[in-house]
């Protein structure tokens, strides 16, 4: 379990446009905002990643770089961009099934097509949504076992901007005895 306060799992993947993506050396102010979405398979990822790219600009002028990341390969990493208009929004692929793992997320199985009539990957890994300090350590995170009821990017952006003013911690973060 990835644990506040804690490194995170290093994150080292291809991008459709914007060359290497590599959580180490990713330069941002405040950290980075890693969404991990199911797979251009999924008609729910691309309704989540439509609000993403919306909010792109508004975490930016907050420090924050954003970036989706799926197992999907290229072409099909590419056809989701494609699909959501993404025009500052990066996009990972080839994320490994064990790396997913390292991060926390489920792992699913595929039930053949999908009610937009794509086909899910024999294997995949279920939405997680992590905010990393520029340290690369933890600051917020969420898994899912389904693709329903994410978190909204709007209530982070705000959240970010009560941290940002107030100095706020990552929680979470006891492992002691309870």
């Amino acid at each position: 379990m990835l644990l506040p306060r804690q490194k995170t799992p290093d994150l080292k993947l291809p991008t459709l446009e914007h060359g290497e993506f590599d959580l180490k050396t990713d330069a941002s102010d405040r950290g980075t905002v890693i969404c991990f979405y199911r797979g251009l398979h999924c008609p729910i990822c691309a309704t989540y990643l439509t609000e993403l790219q919306k909010r792109v600009d508004d975490f930016a002028e907050r420090g924050v770089a954003t970036i989706a990341v799926s197992s999907d390969g290229q072409e099909r990493a590419r056809q989701m961009a494609g699909k959501i208009g993404a025009d500052t929004l990066r996009f990972g692929y080839d994320l490994p099934l064990a790396k997913a793992r390292e991060w926390g997320l489920y792992i699913s199985t595929s039930r053949g097509k999908t009610s937009i009539g794509i086909e899910e990957p024999a294997l995949f890994s279920e939405p997680g949504l992590f905010m990393v300090t520029p340290q690369r350590t933890l600051y917020y995170g969420s898994v899912q076992t389904m693709p329903f009821v994410r978190p909204h990017f709007s209530e982070l952006v705000s959240a970010l901007d009560f941290a940002i003013k107030n100095d706020y911690p990552a929680r979470g973060e006891y492992t002691g005895a309870v």
